[in-house]
């Protein structure tokens, strides 16, 4: 009987030991779990300043891009307007082609081989190509016919500037090759048409091609930079 009793008061001391070190072994655990998340969010502070550093400096780079453009060009002959907010260069069509035609003009090409080495030198030629990843011919149309017939002469016209800047005509071949790297062309038809002063639709002003450039994980960044900010 008494090794009985002795058996339950010895069964009752070891579970009074094992449950103090379970305690222990949880409370270490939840430690470690703390630690490992304070660590994570350290390291996720330091990849968000990193992100906003590598944000601005491009954000930079676009803005000095914008301003060195309008320095370019304020003072051109050729009769082209920079977009101030993405830098843009615009021009009438009919400085290139005549109307619903997709084939250049003769006179295009003078302006052509005057405007596109200007144009490369900033944004090649400066310290930014390696931030530029793409260089965008872009046509546009006015609203006259169907989207699709409208769809087909924008990238057709679009095409034309390409293929014409990097055909053996064009005098400045040491630049086609850093061109044809990044060169893409779209046809817009005239789903970004355009407005006159008065903020009525100009067929006039949306008959156009547009030369822009895109800078590397631009997108990306700008919507990082959008849910960093909420």
């Amino acid at each position: 009987m008494i090794n009985k009793y002795q058996r339950l008061f010895r069964d009752e001391q070891d579970e009074g030991h094992f449950w103090p070190s379970f305690t222990d072994l949880l409370t270490t655990i939840l430690l470690c779990f703390i630690l490992i998340f304070i660590t994570m969010m350290v390291i996720k502070s330091l990849q968000i300043e990193e992100m906003n550093r590598t944000i601005d400096q491009l954000m930079g780079v676009r803005s000095e891009l914008v301003k060195n453009l309008k320095q370019e060009f304020s003072d051109s002959p050729l009769e082209i307007e920079v977009d101030e907010k993405t830098g843009a260069i615009i021009f009438d069509t009919e400085i290139l082609f005549e109307y619903d035609k997709a084939n250049l003009k003769d006179q295009s090409f003078q302006f052509l081989d005057e405007f596109v080495p200007k144009y490369l030198d900033v944004l090649l030629e400066s310290g930014y190509e390696e931030y530029i990843s793409e260089i965008i011919i872009e046509g546009h149309t006015d609203r006259d016919g169907s989207y699709l017939y409208n769809l087909q002469l924008s990238q057709e016209r679009a095409f034309s500037v390409a293929e014409y800047i990097l055909s053996n005509q064009f005098p400045y071949k040491n630049i086609q090759q850093q061109l044809q790297e990044k060169l893409t062309v779209n046809g817009k038809s005239f789903s970004d048409s355009r407005t006159d002063e008065n903020g009525n639709y100009s067929a006039s002003r949306s008959r156009r091609v547009e030369f822009k450039f895109r800078l590397k994980d631009q997108e990306i960044l700008e919507k990082t930079r959008d849910i960093l900010n909420k």
